[in-house]
């Protein structure tokens, strides 16, 4: 539990200072400015008194219990104090001090002790390198940061993984009128981490909606479990920063050419129903609305406005988004058509041109609210002479507060009165926006957060497999030294797992090649065996379309003499030739894994063939995939249109590509020294499908 770090009954500031340019003076002031319920002890040993409070040379030295000890002293001093709060038997900790893991050395040896000692004495620690902890609740209102301002309460619980984006957050929070349960500033997170507060947060009363400043995950694969349950019973938002294109260098496999540092980001929120956003002012759009409207039983939108060109941006920016903007009902209209002159317009968007006054917006708002067709209303608002903003924004809130079944957003454009209008709006709880684009992602996003609410958790299906096969396979490549697998044993891995694969034969010899090629039937591909040639077609090491025993024989005089000159290898490093039945039809589709050093295997479908790194129609997800994700996988791609069959052609198997997604999962979940994977192509028929080619690199023996 996190209560004695969020809900203290008590507070030792280690470091108080009186100099107001100090953080530990700024720190006791807040705890004072704003009421904070429990007893305050300012502790240092050169002050008998700090803020007019009797302030103790050490914790140890204060005769009361101490619950949470807030720390800022010098880096050099953090050990020994948080070893007298251990004497002392508090329970919680908040380091704001710096110079710890964050500047590497001898300072990630200092976090060490650190943590040794806060599991030694079984406290709980937030920071160190951090802004410290906030929490509004009536009864509490403790202010243990030293950030500026002191944002309002609300049902808004916030964490940030930087300090200075904290101060910045807190500020907006104030600026917006958006109210704030608790906020914590987690530091460099060696105990306390986001995945402890969402789990607090899960079971908090005044926590309705969870905001999160990320840099890096310390435990991705535990967010996952923990996110994928909690957002069924509250959302939450995350701006996750570092989206980088850098890629992995290293990668051979087309998976992890394809798998961007960021990418297990997005397949990991994708599983979790995590909302991500891309900017701050983004994340309080969407906090705004997910504050306090209720969430959308659908995707129609109607647009009230008094000018037409707002109505065309919302609208334009609703199909963006996914929302419907539907045909009102007649009975709709026929109701605002008894209120407006017959300029308006009474479509969706409605526009009642620049003569509406706030009594207008009133009736058509409750109008359009009360229509069947209709899931949620933005109301937009340009000022024209002699109507006040604040009026509209009140007629607004006088309509959406009547009712809680339906969200209503309001935009209002210009600057005269723009303050006291948002102002209004935003302490009765309906989110206002300056910009018309603002409230359209917002209400998307809760649009999207209702679909993850109605969507099967799904299944993570095992199939019967031979995995001693498999393991012996891995295990012989890495006695070897090898990275890669030759594609014969590719195939056997995959085959030990229940995927189909094209026939295929190795050969060592024309004779072997001419002998395979007949048993199997014209025509076939041959393909260069070699663990030094990667991507075989780059170097004219696939050849397709062998239709005689000339051109098997002649094939494999290519394949064993002319690709090693073009590949830069020696003849000698060449195994042997592949021979493999040739698949007429179907699709080219592409099922990967990459291991990603913090998320672990990452699952990747797209569109296949050569093509695949150039198109980048891909999707990943993280393993393990359950039958849920596998299908939405494939129907994610941009693609999906050629799978489902254009002009007359069948659509392709896509519940057999989702079964061996699946099934891919299991093999790379059970076989840990897989490190990357390609099917490229999976060969997708109307029936069915079958594996072509593929890759798999092992991890080196431990």
């Amino acid at each position: 539990m996190l209560d004695a770090l969020l809900s203290p009954r008590s507070i030792a500031v280690i470091g108080a200072s009186r100099s107001p340019h100090t953080i530990g003076y700024q720190i006791l002031h807040n705890l004072l400015q704003h009421g904070y319920a429990g007893a305050v002890y300012p502790v240092n040993p050169t002050a008998e008194a700090i803020h007019s409070i009797r302030a103790y040379p050490s914790v140890v030295d204060i005769p009361a219990p101490v619950d949470l000890a807030v720390i800022v002293v010098p880096k050099q001093h953090v050990l020994a104090v948080a070893e007298q709060c251990g004497e002392k038997g508090v329970r919680g900790l908040v380091t704001i001090s710096a110079g710890f893991r964050e500047i590497g050395g001898a300072g990630a040896e200092r976090e060490r002790q650190l943590m040794e000692i806060v599991r030694r004495y079984e406290m709980r620690l937030v920071g160190p390198n951090c802004m410290g902890v906030l929490n509004t609740a009536p009864g509490l209102s403790m202010n243990a940061t030293f950030a500026p301002t002191m944002p309002p309460p609300g049902p808004v619980s916030f964490m940030s993984q930087s300090g200075a984006m904290g101060v910045t957050i807190l500020d907006y929070a104030a600026e917006y009128g958006i109210g704030i349960s608790q906020f914590v500033s987690v530091g460099n997170k060696p105990d306390v981490s986001g995945n402890d507060l969402i789990e607090y947060w899960a079971d908090d009363e005044r926590t309705r909606v969870m905001l999160m400043y990320v840099e890096n995950f310390g435990n991705p694969r535990r967010f996952t479990t923990l996110a994928r349950e909690i957002t069924r019973r509250k959302p939450i938002i995350v701006v996750k920063s570092g989206r980088s294109t850098a890629g992995i260098r290293a990668a051979s496999s087309h998976t992890g050419a394809l798998a961007g540092t960021d990418v297990a980001t997005d397949a990991l929120f994708a599983q979790s129903g995590v909302i991500r956003v891309d900017t701050v002012e983004e994340l309080f759009d969407l906090a705004m609305a997910f504050s306090h409207q209720p969430i959308p039983r659908g995707n129609r939108v109607a647009i009230v406005t008094n000018a037409g060109g707002p109505g065309i941006i919302i609208a334009d920016a609703c199909e963006a988004h996914g929302l419907a903007v539907p045909d009102l009902a007649e009975g709709t209209r026929a109701t605002l058509g008894a209120h407006f002159p017959e300029e308006a317009s009474l479509t969706n968007p409605v526009d009642m041109i620049a003569s509406a006054t706030p009594q207008g917006y009133r009736v058509a708002v409750e109008a359009v609210l009360a229509d069947s067709n209709v899931d949620a209303v933005i109301a937009a608002f340009v000022p024209p002479l002699g109507v006040r903003q604040e009026d509209v924004a009140e007629a607004i809130v006088s309509v959406a507060t009547a009712q809680t079944e339906k969200p209503v957003l309001a935009v209002l454009m210009g600057r005269e009165g723009l303050p006291q209008g948002l102002a209004e709006l935003n302490a009765a709880g309906i989110p206002g926006y300056r910009f018309p684009e603002s409230a359209v992602r917002a209400l998307a996003a809760l649009y999207r957060h209702r679909r993850w609410l109605e969507r099967q958790p799904g299944q993570v299906r095992t199939w019967a497999a031979d995995r001693k096969r498999v393991e012996e396979i891995l295990q012989r490549a890495q006695r070897q030294d090898r990275e890669k697998l030759s594609e014969s044993e590719t195939m056997q891995v995959l085959e030990a797992y229940g995927i189909p694969v094209a026939p295929y034969q190795v050969a060592r010899s024309a004779a072997e090649v001419e002998h395979a090629a007949n048993a199997m039937g014209y025509p076939v591909v041959l393909k260069v065996l070699s663990s030094r040639i990667v991507h075989k077609s780059d170097v004219g090491g696939v050849l397709v379309g062998i239709r005689d025993a000339e051109g098997a024989r002649d094939g494999f005089r290519q394949l064993t003499q002319e690709v090693p000159v073009r590949a830069g290898i020696d003849a000698a490093e060449v195994e042997g030739v592949l021979v493999q039945k040739m698949m007429g039809g179907g699709k080219e589709t592409i099922i990967g894994m990459h291991s990603d050093p913090a998320f672990g295997p990452l699952l990747m479908f797209g569109l296949g063939g050569i093509y695949v790194e150039a198109l980048r129609d891909v999707v990943f997800r993280v393993q393990p995939v359950s039958d849920v994700d596998a299908r939405e996988m494939v129907q994610c791609i941009r693609g999906i249109r050629l799978l489902q069959g254009i002009r007359g052609e069948p659509p392709s198997d896509v519940a057999t590509i989702a079964e061996v997604i699946q099934r891919v999962s299991q093999l790379v979940g059970e076989h840990p020294a897989i490190r990357e994977l390609d099917i490229n192509p999976w060969v997708a028929f109307s029936d069915g499908g079958i594996a072509v080619d593929g890759r798999i690199s092992v991890r080196p023996a431990r």
